[in-house]
């Protein structure tokens, strides 16, 4: 018998919030639960149903006798990464063999727990037989399986309390016998124990195991950082949580369920979190508490939402499937980015504290850090309303995460304020600017057909008109920062009281159009002197480089007796578009005053053959840039020059619409700027965060949405995962960033087939139209029982 999971409307907003607090999370607990039982029953009634049924009825056998044991199982790290593969995988049956058989390694750990006979097959890979919870039996050799026996004393079933040490464990072989210590959590000969780390302090408590054995999950001796190393880092880590953030600490006591360790990437920490183990954090060895801390933080704020979006759409399918995130540097799906501004509010809530307590250095590092995650989701939130397809439900969450950056002290606790804070908030500015420049050259691809159409109204003095659509290329394999060269930048930027003027930077980019660091450098410079054009040169750098180059590549003649121009502003041709009746000065001095078609003139027609023929010979005839046919000479009205090489500034502002010179001199924006046409509406839309309450499409939602139908199994979740942090690098923020700073960074560790990447879903989670109030289905009888249970 199925029912619905109730996501109250207070719980939806306090989580939209970016908290919570322990009821919500314990509710999200349960309803993870109810999925991952729904799962199971899909697998057995799929073509794994053979593979899958005895250590499922193991489980049946454990729930009836000691639920508590069963239940822990289930919520553990390693369940529903084996159903979600199960599901996946077969009947392919790919990896090594059907992959349901690797229920029976949980289904051992549930009977150890419940002190209940067994007798199962369990599958060895590479000479290890793997029992997530418990450990790994190694040097087993070439047998393709082991017998697991478990020996329970008489009585001893089922009983509160009963420890793990009740029981004796034994592995048989083709080629012996292995009997586990009597305490499983005591290392012995070919057997590595799963440690559990244990940390207390003012009446909460947080117990974890440091995950080892987890066939499903990523696997890593912990050699180099022991048990005890992670024991005494987590006991620092969770007083500090404690202490400074106590209704998040009592989120993570009452959903965390284990610690998974990675391998070190070469700088920074790397994490993450997979949509399908509620609660688990993967992560390299942090070296510090505050690392730590931060890092159970941010990854647990994604397993929420993976929890979350189980219950409610926040999005659908549609829109852009390539998005920017400042705190990545390769494009995300639209899942990945709400991924990311949810988990870097526990980021915001971190160093938002830390800049309050601290002093000296260590103050003005958090504060730089707290201003640098506010303004990445900021322009995530600006990102989200302006390409995601957000639901009624999703307007209204970014509306309440908006609503909580804002609560946020501008100026940063301790930043200093005045005069301090507006230098803090200009240096961050910069940095942001200039990195999605760098990204924008390196993923946006602009179209040659659109982009020679431009270059050709330019040459004719024309407006732009609309920009062309942007197209962001997929990332494959593993993704590198923006680089040193970056990197050096903007750690420069800390320390600088302004940009580079923007005169000097688009020098520099004219003379090394190829080189991504100077146009970071000009688009900051241009944000910070708000030159015309400004956000074309930051939101389409990869255009305004393609004309550049196509431009100064390919000039056309000048007529005998007319003088050559100068190079185009960028500012000018980023305002170009629009306003179609204005276009950019040949000269790259002003406003052209309607000089692309003299009054009483038509419009050229189709192309003559003869006429383009003679068109070399003569210089006072040219063809139509457009591509219509003969000039006429209306293209150009007599006495003005034809365009010269161009300039970054004067085409980022004639792009942007604006017809608006540079004073070649250097001393500033030329005498027309002030009669400059004003720009389009920018395309990346409004900061949420900084506007009156309002994200995305639509109307508000009711108070008291309406209850949808009881939502399907097997959901896709989206999660930002499998990357890498380096919370204490300056030019970049913290969180599960995969390229720490500007360094190269490791592939994403490997999960249950794809990894715990998330890649892009088709949509937000939950069934379609769904809204609060109505969530994952429940099972009223015992949810392992042999029915089919369906939405």
């Amino acid at each position: 018998m199925i029912g619905p999971y109730v996501l109250p409307d207070d719980v939806f907003d306090a989580l939209a919030a970016g908290a919570g607090g322990r009821p919500a999370v314990l509710l999200l607990l349960r309803a993870r639960r109810s999925r991952n039982l729904l799962l199971l029953r899909r697998a057995l009634d799929g073509p794994c149903g053979r593979a899958v049924e005895p250590a499922a009825d193991l489980l049946a056998g454990v729930e009836r006798v000691a639920p508590g044991a069963a239940r822990s199982v289930i919520d553990g790290p390693a369940f529903g990464t084996w159903a979600a593969r199960t599901l996946r995988d077969c009947p392919g049956h790919h990896r090594g063999g059907c992959a349901g058989r690797d229920l029976a390694a949980l289904a051992v750990l549930a009977a150890v727990r419940a002190a209940r006979p067994a007798r199962v097959t369990v599958p060895v890979r590479e000479g290890r037989l793997r029992l997530p919870g418990l450990g790994t039996v190694t040097g087993l050799g070439e047998t393709p399986e082991a017998l697991v026996l478990v020996e329970a004393p008489a009585g001893a079933e089922g009983v509160p309390g009963t420890s793990a040490g009740s029981c004796r464990v034994r592995v048989l072989t083709a080629a012996g016998e292995r009997v586990l210590p009597r305490d499983p959590s005591r290392p012995g000969h070919g057997w590595q124990p799963v440690a559990v780390l244990d940390a207390r302090h003012r009446g909460l408590t947080l117990r974890l195991p440091l995950e080892t054995a987890a066939p499903e999950l990523p696997a890593l001796e912990t050699a180099s950082a022991g048990p005890a190393a992670w024991q005494d880092l987590l006991r620092q880590a969770w007083e500090l949580l404690v202490d400074n953030h106590p209704r998040r600490a009592e989120e993570l006591a009452a959903g965390l369920n284990g610690i998974v360790p990675l391998p070190a990437p070469a700088r920074g920490v790397a994490s993450a979190t997979s949509r399908h183990a509620f609660g688990t954090v993967l992560t390299s060895w942090p070296a510090d508490p505050e690392r730590l801390a931060l890092t159970l933080l941010h990854e647990f704020q994604h397993s929420k939402l993976s929890a979350l979006t189980d219950l409610v759409t926040l999005y659908e399918p549609g829109g852009r499937p390539r998005l920017y995130a400042p705190w990545r540097p390769d494009p995300r799906p639209p899942g990945g980015l709400l991924q990311g501004i949810y988990a870097h509010l526990g980021d915001l809530a971190f160093w938002q504290e830390r800049s309050g307590s601290r002093h000296g250095p260590a103050q003005a590092d958090a504060a730089w850090r707290l201003a640098q995650t506010r303004a990445h989701v900021e322009r995530g939130l600006t990102e989200a309303a302006s390409h995601v397809r957000l639901t009624a439900l999703g307007t209204r969450f970014l509306e309440r995460l908006a609503r909580t950056v804002r609560d946020v002290d501008r100026d940063g606790t301790g930043a200093g304020g005045g005069s301090g804070g507006e230098r803090l908030a200009r240096a961050v500015a910069r940095v942001q600017a200039g990195d999605e420049a760098v990204w924008r050259l390196r993923w946006a691809a602009a179209d040659d057909a659109a982009t020679e159409r431009l270059a050709a109204l330019w040459r004719a003095g024309r407006p732009a008109g609309p920009l062309p659509a942007e197209d962001v290329r997929a990332a494959t394999g593993a993704v590198a920062g923006p680089g040193p060269e970056f990197g050096r930048w903007a750690a420069r930027q800390r320390g600088a009281e302004r940009a580079r003027p923007a005169r000097e930077a688009a020098d520099a980019v004219l003379a090394a159009p190829d080189r991504a660091q100077g146009w970071a450098e000009l688009a900051a410079a241009a944000a910070e002197e708000d030159r015309p054009g400004a956000d074309v040169l930051r939101t389409r750098t990869e255009l305004v480089r393609d004309l550049c180059v196509r431009l100064t590549a390919r000039q056309p003649a000048t007529p005998p007796g007319t003088t050559p121009p100068g190079p185009p502003d960028s500012l000018a041709l980023a305002a170009w578009p629009a306003d179609p009746a204005v276009g950019p000065d040949p000269s790259g001095g002003g406003p052209a005053a309607d000089a692309a078609m003299p009054p009483g003139t038509a419009p050229p027609g189709p192309p003559g053959s003869l006429a383009l023929a003679a068109w070399p010979a003569g210089p006072a005839v040219g063809p139509d840039p457009s591509g219509g046919g003969p000039a006429a000479d209306a293209a150009m009205p007599p006495g003005t020059a034809s365009p010269g090489p161009p300039d970054p500034l004067a085409l980022a502002a004639w792009l942007a619409g604006t017809a608006v010179g540079t004073d070649r001199s250097g001393a500033g924006p030329a005498a027309d700027e002030e009669e400059a046409v004003q720009g389009a509406p920018q395309a990346r839309g409004a900061h949420p965060a900084r506007g009156p309450g309002r994200v995305g499409r639509g109307e508000p939602p009711e108070a008291d949405p309406a209850p949808g139908p009881p939502s399907g199994d097997g959901l896709a979740v989206p999660a930002e995962s499998g990357s890498a942090q380096a919370p204490m690098e300056p030019a970049r923020s913290p969180g599960p960033d995969p390229a720490a700073d500007e360094g190269p960074v490791a592939p994403a560790p490997p999960g249950p087939g794809e990894g715990p990447t998330a890649g892009a879903e088709p949509g937000g989670g939950g069934a379609p139209g769904q809204k609060t109030g109505v969530s994952m289905s429940q099972n009223a009888r015992s949810p392992l029982a042999k029915t089919s249970a369906t939405g």
